[in-house]
């Protein structure tokens, strides 16, 4: 009962005197079992017993020291994984909505300013008119056939570039922008009857003919008395290219409009215009008042290619924006001195409900460059005085011939 005098067997008689019947619990097959909490707390008890003696009188018998008994952990099954589903994130779509609005501007305005033709027309020359207040633009439409295909000359009905000696204008309007107030949109019918520098008097439209965009500035500005800031042109091709990337263009016609020159018949009331169609509209002097209504349904078009080119449907499609952008792009040549924030500023100015008005007439008469427009010296006098102090036309200058 006092076991092996060497202590060899003293675990165990300990362990039954110390729990009774604590062997069963523990050394025996039981052992492998998961633990009790009543069987951790005697084990733990033993060694602490077992670490107090081999502190006391060192391992007694040379009986090795208790080990802990493993513990097999249950496994828990997982349940499988599977396939997460995609969510859809409105606070991604949104972000990536304003980036775009963001960057396309600013990717847009990039590709203009670098991609414009520019012009010297703007160049000085002796006798040349200070600077007046506000800004001026001439806008012009040229009839130049330059990459027109022999195709496409036919399809827009321009006639043969090698008919035409030199490129000659369709429309000039003068766009005074002044620092407060609303614009003034000036039509200068092609056959006025002017003083060209250097070539007597003749038509407007002559002076583009001879001396191209710059010596059309230098006539503009001699006879209006207003220093012109910046030059914009356009010709037949990149026109059509313009109206054809919008979807065309919703015009109302007060009577039917049929000009085989033009290429256009036209019926009454209101009706989309493809490209061609638009060219012909603004070409047409087929009309009762010639050359007067021309410039009147000029204006009436370039409001609805502004509209219609500016409306978001436009500018969010890209299978119309891109064609509008790189088309226009290619159509416009500008004076060295304009960039993409100039045309912003221009086009804001062209959308704000301008005044549209003519030059004062004051009669026809024949001469030897065939029948030219005489304008009235006295009114146009003033009315270019106001717009060269940067002042509102007087309302009794205001011509609406053709409304």
């Amino acid at each position: 009962m006092q076991g092996n005098p060497a202590g060899g067997n003293r675990g165990p008689v300990q362990g039954n005197q110390a729990g009774g019947h604590g062997g069963a619990a523990y050394g025996s097959p039981a052992g492998d079992r998961v633990p009790t909490n009543a069987t951790r707390r005697y084990v733990a008890g033993e060694y602490a017993a077992e670490g107090a003696g081999q502190r006391a009188g060192g391992n007694q018998g040379g009986a090795p020291p208790l080990s802990p008994p493993r513990v097999k952990r249950a496994r828990v099954a997982r349940k499988p994984r599977g396939r997460r589903r995609w969510r859809f994130r409105w606070g991604r779509v949104l972000l990536a909505l304003v980036l775009f609005v963001l960057i396309l501007p600013i990717g847009a305005g990039i590709y203009v300013d670098t991609h414009l033709t520019r012009t010297d027309a703007l160049a000085g020359y002796p006798g040349r008119i200070g600077d007046t207040p506000g800004t001026n633009w001439l806008l012009v439409g040229s009839d130049s056939r330059t990459g027109l295909s022999k195709a496409q000359e036919q399809q827009l009905s321009t006639g043969d570039a090698s008919d035409v000696e030199g490129a000659r204008t369709d429309t000039i309007i003068l766009v005074h922008i002044p620092k407060s107030g609303r614009p003034t949109l000036v039509s200068l019918p092609r056959d006025s009857y002017v003083s060209i520098p250097g070539n007597g008097t003749d038509k407007l439209n002559a002076a583009f003919a001879i001396g191209g965009a710059n010596l059309l500035v230098q006539t503009v500005e001699g006879a209006t008395g207003l220093h012109i800031d910046h030059y914009a042109e356009i010709g037949f091709g990149g026109f059509a290219n313009v109206v054809d990337a919008v979807g065309g263009i919703d015009m109302c016609l007060d009577q039917p409009m049929n000009d085989p020159l033009a290429g256009i018949d036209l019926p009454a009331g209101c009706q989309k215009l493809n490209g061609a169609e638009a060219l012909g509209f603004v070409r047409s002097r087929a009309t009762p008042l010639a050359d007067l209504d021309r410039m009147q349904n000029q204006r009436k078009f370039l409001n609805a290619l502004l509209k219609k080119s500016t409306s978001p449907w436009t500018l969010i499609d890209p299978f119309r924006f891109w064609p509008l952008l790189t088309g226009a792009t290619n159509a416009l040549q500008v004076d060295k001195g304009a960039h993409v924030w100039n045309l912003a500023t221009l086009g804001r100015a062209l959308d704000s409900n301008p005044v549209a008005t003519t030059v004062p007439v004051g009669g026809f008469e024949d001469t030897a460059s065939g029948n030219v427009l005489l304008w009235d010296k006295d009114k146009a006098s003033r009315f270019f005085d106001a717009l060269a102090k940067d002042q509102q036309v007087p309302a009794d200058l205001v011509t609406t011939v053709g409304t």
